[in-house]
């Protein structure tokens, strides 16, 4: 069997992503089989991507793409995380618990420097779960398995990644031209403007579930309940690239009133090598398995920040990105 259709059957067992539990944005082609046709959804929820190789690849893969959000300057997110915090406490602790926990703990950071016009949010990311083909893959397999990287500016002006080239051998840095801001491509949004809504945000958990409303960035969904379309709003901006600490924590208060929420009691490895408290919030059950469908959050212990999300289900990750790394860059194809 060649490298390529091993590449077309790797996945095939994935569930394919419905309608109803990808409400909060749509699906977004961020590489198409066309090269340097890209679209980035930032505004909507970042979920699942449809990620395909140019020319005569032509493979496709279910995964998410993350450029969660960070300090700005030149820091960089390690590729992993330290010893937990020493207040860190699991056992017996509720969901809400523990996001009123870290809320405190966000509002006591001050603000980093926030990235200009002109500079490049860096990720490096894994893919959930880690598949065992991924760990012996050479050529193309190997760049299509292993840690993938982006970079968008942070005025939603380009985009960047790379790409296997037209002999599919090589890889090669992608850069495509954007508008994202002032409505430019729908409802989309820069890093900056996602910034400015976080920056925002009132501190109560209501006050911030009231901002949200007003806002309706995401359309609500037909029959869904109110605490269904505020997750949905909420889960977007917990996916920004730059995140202020107040705005991640103002978050975290209103997440915290909403139900369906389950705290694992222990920590969970990811693909990316990180032990992580892991957050679950149920959605609709798939309609063709019957299984229960999940949300589960990944942050990070010590920071309380968010460093990926896996979709479970029937107790199972069935797909998802993991964090590296992240950092501040001045232009494309730079590593912090």
């Amino acid at each position: 069997m060649d490298e390529m259709t091993e590449v077309r059957e790797l996945r095939a067992d994935v569930p394919v992503p419905d309608r109803a539990r990808l409400a909060p944005g749509r699906a977004r082609l961020v590489e198409a089989a066309r090269a340097g046709e890209r679209h980035r959804a930032l505004w909507r929820h970042r979920g699942f991507v449809i990620v395909g190789v140019v020319a005569a690849v032509t493979a496709v893969a279910v995964t998410v793409s993350l450029l969660l959000g960070g300090a700005a300057g030149r820091q960089v997110r390690p590729a992993a995380s330290p010893t937990a915090s020493p207040s860190l406490r699991l056992k017996g602790v509720s969901a809400a618990e523990f996001l009123r926990r870290a809320a405190d703990v966000l509002d006591t950071e001050p603000d980093a420097e926030v990235p200009t016009a002109k500079q490049w949010i860096y990720t490096k990311s894994m893919q959930e779960p880690l598949n065992e083909q991924a760990k012996n893959a050479t050529g193309p397999m190997k760049a299509m398995l292993g840690p993938q990287e982006g970079w968008i500016r942070y005025d939603g002006t380009a985009m960047a990644d790379f790409g296997l080239d037209t002999t599919g051998k090589h890889r090669k840095l992608h850069v495509t031209k954007m508008h994202l801001e002032n409505g430019g491509e729908g409802d989309d949004r820069s890093p900056r403007e996602m910034y400015r809504v976080l920056a925002a945000l009132p501190a109560g958990a209501e006050q911030t579930l009231q901002t949200l409303r007003e806002t309706n960035a995401i359309a609500d969904t037909k029959g869904a309940s109110q605490a269904r379309d505020d997750y949905d709003e909420i889960s977007v901006l917990l996916t920004a690239d730059v995140m202020p600490p107040r705005g991640l924590a103002s978050l975290y208060r209103a997440l915290a009133t909403l139900p369906g929420g389950e705290l694992t009691d222990h920590l969970v490895e990811t693909a990316a090598g990180r032990r992580v408290i892991a957050l679950d919030y149920a959605r609709e059950d798939n309609p063709k398995s019957g299984r229960s469908m999940r949300d589960q959050w990944l942050i990070d212990p010590q920071t309380y920040r968010i460093v990926g999300i896996r979709m479970i289900q029937g107790g199972k990750v069935v797909g998802g990105d993991s964090i590296v790394a992240t950092g501040v860059v001045d232009q494309a194809g730079e590593r912090p």
